[in-house]
């Protein structure tokens, strides 16, 4: 095989099937699809989508970062091989996937379709009646499949049933090469403000995020043969990823697996966490690592670890990424599975992966991350880089391998990817110090940042306070407009089933941690708090309760 320069992830997938092409790498359920038949069926797919018309139309090297020269395929799904499969199909037709978040009700999902411009979507049936609302106000939309699920929603006019697609029949690609420079596009949350396209390019999200380089050694791999021998040299572990694929994180850690040649679990339950069928599945599976998003996944699993009787033997690693896990879901972790490790990954959509914490049995913490090789902490002012135990805080920043813009946003790609000593960098807008023996300290994101009485107080800090009592089964903090105070803090509380506390108790736990200035002013209870299927805070929605509740 030709050995390049950059990489494409169809290249990859190619290597990693010459030489374990019949492991399996898709299992859900009663459903176990090997590397070569996802390979297969991704050609398919792929083939189908370019002969539609869809590709590239612009070569890169003639576009701005804020622009796109190719079709883009949305994919509208819950977790299982057609997510995997038509990311790699996509990138096999030069057509760039993105991801559609599936809690999204009317108005968003066509704000998301239309700001995207999709040529193309693959979904589920259980949504189909969504889309069929928005579909006649989206003329770009040409190409719709649909993948049959026990919902009983027929296809809509013009759909094409994915199965029939892939399931049989030549697997060649598409007559077309696939380019380093394709797009691999990310839709931010919107929890913060509305969703933004980051847009990758393909070689650049390989190296940070698709297992190209190690974020603990920053070894890299240098050729389509060195991705395949790792991979035959691997022992092939097994990896449950639970949050959905429509969240970065998850993607990331699928595709590496593909790389690092592991299996990869979904859970057969798709539209919520059950947890009894994880402990299950691992069981049954012997899963070495599971992955997680904050303290909404870990403590439900930790419950689930406390009371089962299964065999959680296989286990070794819970990894979290994409929202704060607090020391306290980690202990109950490590204190429920004996040896357990517990991985912090630090990333966002538009730096990749960056950053890790381990924590232990004796040694929990959260906070303080060691930095991957390209990640430091740049000034207030954006004018330089914050050398190692510099006396104040900066922002986060990623260089080297960094998307190329907002899609359709110059004026946005301009505000957050700066040229910083004559090198481009990444600052997405995390606060964070840069301390003396090396490590970084995040602080959060400023966009949450509370500003009371001219003292910045960040919300996750204050977060995690009040989630360490006992309790307490969630909680949110934001910010509300204050007469005295400019901003006061709120923090909005679900009560674990069963428990009681009052705000006063909370309030005093918190600041048994915390500064006192930092405590909420307020506390707002609730039956349950509000996040993204990810497990991702919204804080939108919790400003809104905490003016509500005032």
């Amino acid at each position: 095989m030709p050995q390049p320069n950059e990489f494409t992830v169809p290249g990859a997938a190619d290597a990693v099937v010459r030489v374990i092409g019949d492991r399996e790498f898709i299992i859900q359920g009663e459903r176990r699809l090997t590397y070569a038949q996802i390979v297969e069926r991704s050609n398919r797919f792929g083939a189908f989508l370019h002969a539609q018309g869809l590709g590239c139309h612009t070569e890169r090297s003639g576009l701005p970062g804020h622009e796109v020269g190719q079709d883009l395929l949305g994919i509208y799904a819950h977790n299982g091989p057609e997510y995997v499969e038509g990311m790699l199909g996509a990138w096999r037709a030069r057509v760039a996937p993105f991801n559609v978040n599936y809690r999204y009700v009317k108005s968003e999902l066509h704000y998301l379709l239309s700001d995207s411009g999709a040529s193309a979507l693959l979904y589920h049936s259980a949504f189909a009646p969504r889309l069929a609302e928005v579909l006649p106000d989206l003329p770009a939309l040409r190409v719709l499949i649909q993948i049959a699920d026990d919902s009983g929603n027929e296809l809509l006019p013009g759909a094409v049933d994915y199965e029939s697609i892939v399931g049989e029949g030549p697997a060649d690609p598409p007559p077309v090469e696939p380019s380093p420079d394709d797009l691999y596009v990310l839709y931010t949350g919107g929890t913060t403000g509305m969703p933004k396209g980051v847009l990758w390019r393909q070689h650049d999200i390989f190296m940070t995020s698709f297992g190209g380089r190690s974020l603990y050694t920053g070894e890299a791999a240098r050729s389509y043969d060195d991705i395949a021998t790792r991979c035959a040299e691997s022992p092939g572990t097994t990896l449950m990823v639970l949050p959905p694929l429509m969240h970065g994180a998850a993607q990331w850690a699928v595709l590496t697996a593909m790389t690092t040649g592991q299996s990869v679990v979904f859970s057969a339950v798709t539209d919520h966490l059950d947890v009894d069928d994880v402990v299950r599945t691992v069981e049954r599976e012997k899963v070495l690592a599971v992955t997680v998003v904050g303290d909404a996944m870990a403590r439900p699993l930790a419950d689930a670890f406390e009371r089962t009787g299964a065999d959680l033997s296989s286990l070794a690693v819970v990894a979290n990424g994409g929202a704060q896990l607090t020391p306290t879901a980690k202990q109950r972790l490590i204190d429920a599975k004996p040896n357990l490790m517990v991985v912090d990954g630090v990333g966002s959509s538009e730096t990749g992966a960056q950053m890790t914490h381990m924590s232990g049995q004796g040694a929990v913490s959260t906070g303080t991350f060691t930095a991957g090789p390209d990640t430091s902490v740049a000034a207030e002012d954006l004018s330089a880089l914050l050398e190692p135990g510099h006396d104040g805080m900066g922002w986060l920043a990623q260089r080297g391998y960094v998307p190329l813009g907002y899609k359709g946003d110059p004026v946005k790609t301009a505000a957050t990817f700066p040229v910083i000593d004559g090198v481009r960098h990444s600052v997405p807008g995390d606060r964070a110090r840069h301390l003396a023996d090396g490590a970084i300290e995040l602080l959060g994101r400023d966009s949450v940042t509370i500003n009371s009485g001219g003292e910045k107080i960040f919300a996750e800090e204050v977060e995690s306070a009040v989630a360490s009592h006992p309790a307490v089964a969630d909680v949110v903090v934001a910010g509300r407009p204050s007469e005295r105070w400019g901003q006061e803090v709120v923090a909005v509380v679900a009560l674990a089933e069963g428990r009681d506390a009052s705000a006063e108790e909370l309030v005093e736990h918190a600041a048994q941690v915390i500064a006192r200035y930092k405590l909420p002013k307020a506390v707002v209870f609730r039956p349950v708090i509000e996040r993204s299927p990810a497990g991702k805070a919204d804080y939108r929605w919790a400003r809104e309760q905490a003016i509500s509740g005032q």
